[in-house]
């Protein structure tokens, strides 16, 4: 039982020392020339660089040529960036998950490094007396009486200390053994964050193109779009607040104007439908059908159904206090930076662009007299006019807060505005959202 623990103490200790004098020593000076084996080590990194750069090109061309084809097909557009889209925020939850994990795993390493490094003492005394252990022999009983006293009177002694010594031994081999532990689950989760971030990076890259190719033939279907985005522009700076601005885009802008028709038509037919199907609930499986051009249910009826726009925490909900003395009328989200933003609903954008504290504003016609406002991105993806689907990517967090009334919480998170509004009145988007992640809609 002593050997293997003075072998676990002796090597943890000089794996330690090891490391502090790794940690502490100063680099050595390079003033030597460049050695022919470390000009053919570069030779060979630059040789992998040119073969990863066109292994990348390559990759984009194929999924450029992939993504042209898609588009003839809207169906299968929509349904690809709907899918990209929800693998995205998975994978943005998976990674904020293991670093949640790795900062407990680390603050219990720090915890146990801490206690051993307090006792750093009690451990050596404790590899000294081992060692002496070890190496003491036997006295020769037969030799002489007093011998055999001097016998007894010893292991008497070590009767009593050695096991208060195997005690303190064990303890720490113990301590030391967890700490190993520990360590290897620390690395396992690093590395399976390394392979979630790369996955979020290809997905992001697969988003992108997907979203560059539904916005090109948007562009392609409307002529005067460039026109119409600054008019839009033009016009929410003549007034003052998110009714006022709503009124504006539906009556003066074209496209906002059409989109707004479309809605109330939609929700007469949404409205007559459920009416004549009275008995039946709406589940998730009515947002199916990725052809769709008009919301798959009325919005009244959605409730229980949607999802947030964005992975992240309830930092202010309705009713709640604004942080500036007045009363929230929607909800406010802290997200990670760039995170993907989603829709929460089906519906016509009536106005996407800048507007004055809110940064970055999306507003949504749902159908139904209902108006859903998304603010606070760094990115909108889609226009004015455009008919977006429930879980379709439309916008991207910037890397601080966007919205002037989140800034006296803290600048420095992104924070996703939300607002939902019945007649140009805000009201209460708690019984909208799913229950839990596994009822959200995805699309």
């Amino acid at each position: 039982m002593r050997a293997p623990i003075l072998k676990l103490l002796l090597v943890a200790s000089v794996s330690g020392a090891s490391l502090a004098q790794a940690q502490t020593a100063a680099p050595a000076p390079q003033t030597a020339a460049v050695s022919p084996v470390a000009i053919k080590q570069r030779e060979q990194e630059l040789e992998a660089a040119r073969a990863s750069k066109k292994s990348a090109e390559e990759a984009q061309a194929k999924l450029k040529a992939e993504i042209t084809a898609l588009g003839q097909d809207r169906t299968q557009l929509n349904q690809q960036l709907i899918d990209t889209a929800a693998n995205v925020r998975s994978v943005e939850t998976k990674i904020d998950e293991a670093e949640a994990r790795l900062r407990t795993l680390n603050g219990r390493e720090q915890q146990m490094r801490g206690s051993l490094d307090s006792r750093r003492a009690d451990i050596v005394e404790v590899l000294a007396a081992l060692q002496r252990a070890g190496r003491r022999t036997p006295p020769a009983l037969l030799v002489r009486p007093e011998d055999a006293l001097q016998s007894l009177r010893t292991a008497m002694l070590l009767g009593a200390v050695v096991p208060e010594l195997r005690g303190r031994a064990e303890k720490i081999a113990s301590e030391l053994g967890e700490l190993v532990a520990l360590r290897k689950h620390i690395a396992a989760e690093r590395d399976q964050l390394a392979t979630d971030r790369d996955k979020v990076r290809n997905d992001q890259t697969r988003l992108t193109a997907l979203v560059d190719e539904r916005q090109r033939q948007q562009a392609s279907r409307e002529k005067d779009l460039d026109a119409e985005n600054s008019r839009a522009i033009a016009l929410s700076r003549q007034v003052g607040d998110l009714q006022g601005l709503i009124a504006k885009m539906e009556q003066d802008l074209q496209s906002a104007a059409k989109a707004a028709e479309k809605a109330a038509e939609a929700a007469k037919q949404a409205e007559a439908k459920a009416a004549a199907n009275a008995s039946a609930k709406p589940g998730p499986g009515a947002f199916k059908d990725r052809s769709r051009t008009t919301p798959a249910i009325a919005f009244a009826a959605a409730k229980g159904l949607l999802p947030l726009p964005v992975n992240g925490n309830k930092i202010r909900d309705f009713g709640g206090s604004d942080g500036l003395g007045g009363v929230q009328k929607g909800i406010s989200l802290a997200s990670k930076p760039g995170a993907q933003v989603t829709t929460p609903c089906d519906g016509w954008v009536v106005y996407a662009g800048p507007f004055r504290s809110y940064g970055q504003l999306l507003i949504l016609n749902a159908g139904g007299r209902y108006h859903v406002l998304i603010a606070g991105m760094e990115r909108i993806s889609v226009n004015i006019g455009q008919f977006v689907l429930t879980g379709e990517p439309v916008a991207t967090m910037g890397s601080t807060s966007q919205v002037a009334s989140i800034l006296a919480t803290n600048a420095s998170q992104p924070v996703l505005y939300v607002e939902f509004r019945k007649d140009g009145t805000p009201i209460d988007p708690g019984p909208w959202w799913a229950a839990n992640e596994g009822e959200k809609v995805r699309g």
